[in-house]
């Protein structure tokens, strides 16, 4: 069966079968033709004639024979057919292209196996730090708040590129190195080497009770730049990574890349995986899952989720922090005190889903489909209609709307 065949092997058969085919068609055209002409040439060709008739007969029957071996080989022609125009994209398209055409839309109730929804519970049963790897608009700073509440201490965080309404939900004490003041930063990092060195004398001479109330949870702002510009803070990383979670100092380096270099770590890839947790968000956590776990469909899956889907070391995570944050973190009650419902504030969308959104109030209960998005406004004109019926699920997921169909025939309706 074509399951059974190589990638090689199959475009092979298939060339075979085509020729085979082919060629079969075209000698009985050739040879009813012969026929033809003989019935109108003078009587001493015609022996000739139905001769080389009878020929070219006998290789087409010989072609049909080779073509039906070739077809059982195949076994379904269509699904070869696929196989084989899959393999030729892979090796000669991009990424994208390949991503497109081997996984072509997603079930909406497909989960990944590893699926956790707990990142904070995997983190404390590893007993590790995290590096958290994720670009602008990734959600790093809600993440890192929601970490933060959950494993507890004194926060601290150092960031040279603070604004003035960065990491709000913390005392301004609290940030060290706003306006680019890397000196702070650097001598703050000198201060907790010291205090760890205390906590070490300390829990040695009078146990675990001794360093009680002393937790801090330390978190480091695009950190390359530190390493860069702060003389401990490649220091400061490799020992509070080795034994910074014994003694209650839990740190969250963040980035932009996972490589060891960037958490200032040369050549010690060890330090990096033993001691830390990777967490990858948004596009850096797809692109984990295409090109290090080799697996598309869950990087359609994260992709779908937005913001809510990110990948914590090789586990898929799935976790809502759309209300997570100032004036969104809990329901408030109501004012009367009872049990009524409380709608939470609706997620931000960007321009596309707002677009979405919009054309969907407007024409209540009507299915929006992909094409006419595309040709109704220029917003759309290059999206991709997988791309679009992405934004679809994700906004379906997120209780905006819903959606019907599957694959190229998936659409989505407003539903208030």
């Amino acid at each position: 069966m074509s399951s059974d065949l190589h990638p090689s092997q199959l475009h092979q058969h298939l060339q075979m079968y085509t020729c085979a085919k082919w060629s079969f068609w075209g000698s009985l055209a050739v040879s009813c033709g012969l026929l033809f002409l003989g019935a109108t040439q003078k009587p001493e060709s015609k022996p000739w004639i139905l001769g080389a008739s009878v020929g070219v007969l006998e290789v087409g029957r010989r072609h049909r024979q080779t073509a039906k071996l070739l077809l059982e080989s195949l076994g379904d022609i269509d699904r070869a057919s696929r196989v084989n125009f899959q393999a030729w994209a892979r090796a000669n398209t991009q990424p994208t292209a390949q991503l497109a055409l081997t996984v072509s839309s997603i079930d909406a109730n497909w989960k990944p196996e590893n699926l956790i929804t707990d990142p904070v519970e995997y983190i404390q049963k590893k007993q590790k730090h995290v590096a958290l790897v994720g670009g602008t608009g990734d959600g790093k700073s809600t993440f890192t708040q929601y970490l933060s509440s959950k494993i507890g201490g004194r926060v601290v965080v150092y960031d040279s590129d603070a604004k003035p309404d960065d990491w709000a939900w913390l005392d301004q004490a609290d940030v060290i190195g706003r306006k680019g003041n890397f000196k702070a930063i650097d001598t703050a990092m000198g201060n907790d080497l010291k205090t760890l060195e205390e906590l070490v004398e300390l829990r040695g001479e009078r146990g675990d009770n001794a360093i009680a109330g002393r937790e801090r949870f330390m978190i480091a702002e695009e950190f390359p730049i530190l390493v860069d510009e702060c003389d401990n803070a490649t220091t400061w990383i490799k020992r509070h990574a080795k034994r910074g979670r014994r003694y209650k100092q839990f740190i969250c380096a963040l980035a932009q890349n996972d490589t060891a270099e960037n958490y200032g770590l040369q050549g010690d890839k060890d330090t990096l995986y033993s001691c830390f947790v990777l967490v990858r968000l948004g596009q850096f956590g797809r692109d984990y899952a295409r090109t290090k776990l080799k697996d598309p469909q869950l990087e359609q899956w994260l992709k779908a989720g937005g913001k809510r889907r990110f990948m914590v070391d090789d586990c898929p995570c799935e976790l809502d922090l759309s209300n997570w944050g100032a004036g969104g973190r809990e329901q408030q009650e109501t004012s009367s005190g009872g049990d009524e419902e409380v709608q939470s504030q609706p997620t931000a969308m960007n321009e596309f889903e707002q677009a979405i959104l919009t054309w969907g109030q407007s024409h209540a209960g009507e299915l929006l489909k992909a094409r006419t998005l595309q040709q109704s406004t220029r917003l759309f004109a290059d999206v991709s209609a997988e791309d679009i019926r992405i934004m679809f699920r994700a906004m379906a997921d997120r209780g905006l709307g819903e959606v019907e169909g599957v694959s190229d025939r998936l659409g989505w309706k407003w539903s208030s």
